[in-house]
C-alpha cells in the first residue's frame, strides 16, 4: 500500500548546519538528484536516512516511493485515508502527503530522490545503533489500526524501555509512545555501553545533551538535540524494543 520506505524527511532552517551536526556524529552523506529546487541533503549511518530540506515541510515525514501513485490514490482513499495536499500531474514531481490519526506525517512520492550510500548497517554512528522512530500518540488503538490497515505489523504495548506499541513494516520500525513521555517525536539509537558514548559525546563538545525522559536513568540515557530541533533519545540496551 505504501510502497517501499525512503527516508525520515526532516525540515531545517541551516541545512550546512544540520548536514555538519550529523556527519559529526558519523553519518555519511548519500548522493541526492535535482528533485527538488529548495537544498537537500541525505545522511545516513547505513541503518536510517534522514532527508534534510531547507524548505516548509511537516517533519519529520516519513517518506515513501511509491511508483503510479496518480492511480494509487483512489485506493488511498478507498482505505479511508484523506489527503492532506495532492500534487499530480503537468510538471510537478508526484507527491500525496497525509497524516496519521496521531498527525504523524506520510509522504508517497513517484521516484526516489538520491542514490543508497555505500554503507555498511554494521557500521554505527557515534550514537549507536539505530533502532526506530518513536511518535507520540495519545490514543493507541486508532494509530495502530490506521497503520495495520497500510501493511504494518503491530505488537502488543510494552513498558520497557519506556510504553510503547511498535509497529514493523519493511524498512521501518515505527513505534507510539505517550506524549506524556515525550511530547515529540523521537530517533531512537541503542548500545550496551551507551553511557560511555554520551561521555565522549560531551568530551567532543557535543552540548545540546539533555537529560532523558521521566523513567529513565540518566546516568545511562540522554537526548541529543539536532540544531534543526530533531530529538534523538541514546538509549541503554541493544536491538528493538
Amino acid at each position: 500500500m505504501l510502497g517501499r520506505f525512503l527516508e525520515i524527511g526532516i525540515q531545517t532552517e541551516d541545512i550546512r548546519a544540520s548536514v555538519e551536526f550529523y556527519e559529526r556524529l558519523g553519518f555519511t552523506q548519500a548522493q541526492t538528484g535535482d528533485t527538488w529546487a529548495h537544498p537537500y541533503g541525505v545522511l545516513t549511518d547505513g541503518r536510517v536516512y534522514l532527508g534534510l530540506h531547507q524548505a516548509r515541510l511537516d517533519s519529520p515525514a516519513l517518506t515513501f516511493v511509491r511508483p503510479g501513485i496518480a492511480s494509487h490514490l483512489a485506493a488511498l482513499e478507498r482505505a479511508g485515508i484523506e489527503p492532506v495536499s495532492v500534487n499530480i500531474g503537468g510538471e510537478a514531481f508526484n507527491e500525496i502527503l497525509f497524516h496519521d490519526p496521531a498527525g504523524q506525517a506520510v509522504r508517497l512520492l513517484e521516484a526516489r530522490t538520491y542514490s543508497p550510500a555505500d554503507r555498511s548497517a554494521l557500521d554505527t554512528s557515534r550514537c549507536g545503533e539505530f533502532g526506530w522512530l518513536s511518535t507520540p500518540a495519545a490514543d493507541f488503538d486508532p494509530v495502530r489500526s490506521f497503520w495495520e490497515a497500510l501493511g504494518l505489523t503491530a505488537a502488543d504495548e510494552d513498558a520497557h524501555p519506556f510504553p510503547h506499541v511498535l509497529l514493523s513494516g519493511e524498512g521501518l520500525d515505527l513505534a507510539l509512545h505517550r506524549p506524556r513521555f515525550f511530547a515529540e517525536p523521537l530517533l531512537i539509537f541503542r548500545d550496551v555501553e551507551m553511557a560511555a558514548r554520551i561521555a565522549r559525546l560531551r568530551e567532543l563538545g557535543f552540548g545540546s545533551l539533555q537529560a532523558p525522559p521521566r523513567g529513565l536513568d540518566a546516568r545511562a540515557n540522554a537526548v541529543l538535540t539536532a540544531p534543526e530541533g530533531t530529538a534523538l533519545l541514546l538509549l541503554q540496551g541493544t536491538g528493538t524494543p
